[in-house]
């Protein structure tokens, strides 16, 4: 079912969203100040070619360790550059491509997960993509070292 679905996302536009983060990429790999973004940029670009069966997890949730740089005032710094540079007009295209796939009957599944990775794109920083069996048993893990 996750292909079939992943299958309809492409087909309904999000080959698009994936050619803007593609673009993304790119333009953060030029401009050398935002070089530092150029990782959670290729990690949400992988999640909107794929939304079905991957997750965007926060870094602590699979490191809990808690020795990620990005998590800091650095990683805050990193997310208000991204939402100048990228992070609104990616929102948008998520947004606009979502409603456009809602309006297609079948399509309303895929423009839910693309409304999900619309709020990812304003801050994607110390986020990583991952399939959604690793997200759960890292939640799993977390919640066992906890208690």
């Amino acid at each position: 079912m996750r292909a079939v679905l992943n299958i309809l996302n492409f087909v309904l536009g999000g080959f698009f969203t994936t050619l803007a983060w593609l673009f993304a990429t790119l333009v953060s790999i030029v401009l050398i100040f935002t070089l530092p973004l150029t990782r959670s940029c290729w990690e949400i670009t992988k999640l909107s070619l794929l939304p079905f069966g991957n997750e965007a997890v926060h870094v602590d949730v699979i490191n809990p360790a808690g020795k990620n740089e990005l998590m800091n005032s650095g990683g805050t710094l990193l997310n208000i550059l991204w939402f100048i540079f990228f992070g609104w007009w990616l929102c948008l295209s998520h947004i606009s491509i979502g409603i456009a796939q809602c309006i297609t009957i079948i399509g309303i599944p895929v423009g839910i997960a693309n409304f999900k990775i619309a709020v990812i794109a304003l801050w994607p920083v110390g986020r990583r993509v991952v399939s959604v069996e690793e997200a759960q048993a890292a939640r799993e893990a977390n919640a066992r070292s906890r208690y």
